[in-house]
C-alpha cells in the first residue's frame, strides 16, 4: 500500500516497534496497539466520516498535502469518466487503533468498461514513533490492465521525521528491457523521464535510496527515482521548501506524462502478449502484498485489523 501500504510500498518496513505492552506499533494503517486486543467497530459518525478522511492527509505539512491533494486530483480529472466510485468498506477505507497512536487510509478506485486501467489506489499513513516524533506515508498508484502493456504510475513519499524524507517515483515496466528495446526507448528515453531523475538527484541534500529487497530493485525502470532527502537538524521548512520547489514540479510532470503516453494511448496487444501481461502483473501485484504488507502489516497492527485490510487489497490486486 506504500500503498498504503504498499504501499509500505517499495519501501522496507520500520524497524520493529517495542511490545505492545509499552508502545503501540508504528506504521500504518489502524490497526490496534496490541495484536491480541479486539478491534473497534466504526461508529456511524465515524463511517461517514471515512469516505472523507483521505483526501484531507490531515497529518503532514501544506506543501506535502498539496502535492498529494494535485496528484490524485489529477488522476481523477483525467480518468475520472473511466472510474468506478470507490466502493470500499468504511473500516477500511480509515481506521486506526485504539491507542490512536496509528491511523491510516485507503482509496481505491476501479476502471470500468473497456478502460485500459485496472485502479488506481491511494493511501496515507501516520503512526508515533517509539524514538517520539511520528511516521508519515503517502503514496498513489495505478495500474493498467491487460489490454495494454504501457507502464504503471507509481509515486510515494515516507517522512520518518521533519528533516529526513525518502521519495519514490517511478513507472514500473510491465515488459522485459533487454529484449523490448522499443518500449524502453517510447516509455523512458523519447519521454526523457531520466532529466526528471537527474535534476532531484543533483539536489546537495539528496541522495540514492537503496530498498533492501532486491525484487524491488529489479521491477522498478532505469529512470526510477528513489532518493533520501535530508536537511539540516532543525529546519524542517528547508525541507517543505523541497518538496514545493522540487519534488512536487517533477512529480507532476511524471504523472503528466503517464497521462498522456500510458494511460491514454492504445497498444496493440494480441492474445499471447495478453495472457503473459495477466501472469507478469499478477506475479508483481502478490509480491507487492509479500513484501510490503504480509510480514510487517499483522505484526505492527494485530492480525483483526491486518485480516480486514489484506483481504480487501488481496481482491483489489486480484491475487
Amino acid at each position: 500500500m506504500a500503498v498504503v501500504f504498499r504501499h509500505f510500498s517499495l519501501l522496507s518496513p520500520p524497524p520493529p516497534p517495542p511490545s505492545p505492552s509499552r508502545f503501540p506499533p508504528p506504521r500504518s494503517s489502524f490497526v490496534r496497539s496490541a495484536a491480541s486486543s479486539p478491534s473497534r467497530s466504526p461508529s456511524p459518525a465515524s463511517s461517514m466520516e471515512a469516505a472523507d478522511k483521505f483526501m484531507e492527509f490531515p497529518h503532514v505539512s501544506a506543501p506535502h498535502r498539496s502535492l498529494m491533494i494535485g496528484l490524485v486530483s489529477a488522476v481523477e480529472e483525467r480518468l475520472g469518466p473511466q472510474l468506478l466510485p470507490c466502493a470500499l468498506p468504511h473500516d477500511v477505507r480509515y481506521y486506526q487503533n485504539d491507542a490512536g497512536s496509528a491511523r491510516g487510509s485507503l482509496h481505491v478506485r476501479r476502471g470500468q468498461g473497456s478502460s485500459k486501467v485496472d485502479f488506481m489506489l491511494g493511501s496515507w499513513l501516520n503512526c508515533q514513533l517509539p524514538t517520539g516524533g511520528s511516521l508519515n506515508i503517502t503514496s498513489l498508484s495505478a495500474y493498467l490492465n491487460n489490454s495494454t502493456d504501457a507502464p504503471n504510475f507509481l509515486f510515494e513519499l515516507i517522512r520518518s521525521s521533519p528533516t529526513s524524507l525518502v521519495l519514490i517515483l517511478d513507472l514500473p515496466p510491465r515488459k522485459d528491457l533487454v529484449t523490448s528495446p522499443d518500449y524502453l526507448s517510447t516509455f523512458y528515453e523519447e519521454t526523457q523521464l531520466e532529466s526528471r531523475r537527474q535534476a532531484l538527484e543533483k539536489l546537495p541534500e539528496a541522495q540514492p535510496y537503496f530498498s533492501s529487497s532486491l525484487y524491488i530493485r529489479c521491477v522498478v525502470s532505469p529512470t526510477a527515482i528513489m532518493l533520501r532527502i535530508e536537511s539540516e537538524a532543525g529546519k524542517a521548512e528547508q525541507l517543505d521548501e523541497i518538496i514545493e520547489s522540487h519534488v512536487s514540479p517533477v512529480a507532476r510532470e511524471v504523472l503528466g506524462i503517464w497521462l498522456d503516453k500510458c494511460a491514454a494511448v492504445d497498444r496493440n496487444v494480441d492474445e499471447e502478449d495478453g495472457a503473459y501481461l495477466e501472469r507478469r502483473d499478477g506475479i508483481t501485484k502478490r509480491k507487492t502484498i509479500e513484501i510490503d504488507l504480509g510480514s510487517s502489516f499483522p505484526r505492527l497492527f494485530g492480525p483483526e485489523i491486518a485480516n480486514r485490510v489484506l483481504d480487501v487489497l488481496r481482491e483489489v490486486y486480484g491475487v
